[in-house]
């Protein structure tokens, strides 16, 4: 089995790229990567020497990298996506020509040929827009309420018109909020342990009571490939732990790990259209995919706290670089305000 994996030195897309090497010694990968800002290829260099890996710098909009890259795959996993909700009220433009017409991009050439096995299109439960009560099932109505949700949506939707217009082998996962290792430090988990390292202020939106359902990394990756194993095209795959969390729950949590004092927290001004709560229906890919999570929240937070403090310099590079810039823009005000709130 080849695998084309886009965006295959992001966060996900990295653990995704590790599993595959550990635990399906018959399938080869080549990455796909634009390298953004979150996007290192120093994540993978311990494959650089493997004749079962290899990796293209590309753009999955640019037609002609695709074409390059995917003759002879058998599977596309499409990570590539622009990720970070508050970057995408800022600027809506990327997230729709990434998540949106870089997937009809990859479409395109993946139907070329016919006898490709998968195209498995990675989404998420934001697709569902804020669930106040129960839990989203695949059949329900999409209501996205960010441009990055709305962008995830959109690319999802097109993917399954190939499907049901073409014959593409599609199938789509929704997955929960992922933490872990190579995180990019910009999503909640990852900000708050490096900050709580470096003893800096923890800026949580709001109250503090949105909720997510938290999946460590490895159990979504073992989760996809179940779905090219086993899914069946036209289906949509909702993946999580059922380990629901306000973001508040997370934080003390992180503090509790870290060794670290309450008196970091910073409620700040919460962001635009924030939702309150995601959580969704796994049954299916119980059932047809025949997956479970493995590992529960205490212990997966344990091997993320250890894992950024044995990997410092990883995140210590990025967070004196663009991301420095992004931070103040991002954080600035909100803390002086809840300084002179206090």
């Amino acid at each position: 089995m080849r695998v084309l994996v886009t965006g295959g030195v992001g966060f996900i897309g990295t653990n995704f790229v590790k599993y595959v090497m550990s635990n399906r010694p018959d399938w080869s990968v080549t990455v796909l990567d634009k390298l953004t800002y979150a996007g290192r290829q120093e994540n993978l260099s311990e494959f650089e020497n493997s004749d079962r890996y290899s990796f293209v710098k590309g753009d999955i909009c640019d037609a002609a990298v695709v074409s390059r890259v995917m003759p002879g795959c058998d599977v596309v996993v499409n990570f590539a996506a622009e990720t970070h909700v508050d970057r995408s009220i800022d600027d809506p433009a990327s997230f729709v020509r990434t998540d949106v017409e870089g997937v009809r991009v990859l479409l395109e050439e993946f139907k070329k040929d016919n006898t490709r096995k998968v195209f498995l299109q990675i989404s998420t439960d934001e697709v569902y827009g804020s669930v106040e009560t129960g839990r989203s099932s695949e059949s329900d109505a999409l209501d996205p309420r960010s441009p990055y949700s709305a962008s995830k949506a959109g690319g999802e939707l097109l993917a399954m018109s190939y499907f049901t217009t073409f014959g593409v082998p599609v199938i789509i996962t929704r997955a929960s909020n992922n933490y872990g290792p190579f995180q990019y430090p910009e999503k909640l988990i990852p900000l708050f342990i490096t900050n709580a390292f470096q003893g800096e202020k923890l800026p949580l939106y709001g109250d503090g009571g949105n909720m997510r359902d938290w999946m460590f990394v490895t159990d979504h990756c073992s989760a996809l490939v179940a779905a090219i194993e086993k899914g069946r095209p036209g289906r949509i795959y909702n993946v999580g732990d059922g380990q629901e969390k306000t973001n508040k729950e997370v934080t003390f949590a992180i503090l509790e790990a870290t060794g670290s004092d309450s008196d970091l927290i910073r409620f700040v001004e919460d962001r635009l259209g924030h939702d309150r709560r995601y959580a969704v229906d796994v049954s299916r890919a119980a059932s047809e995919l025949d997956w479970k999570p493995e590992i529960d929240f205490e212990t997966g937070l344990a091997l993320t706290v250890n894992w950024y403090r044995a990997n410092a310099q990883w995140w210590q590079s990025i967070k004196s670089g663009e991301f420095r810039e992004y931070y103040k823009k991002m954080y600035s005000a909100r803390l002086e305000n809840s300084e002179r709130n206090q």
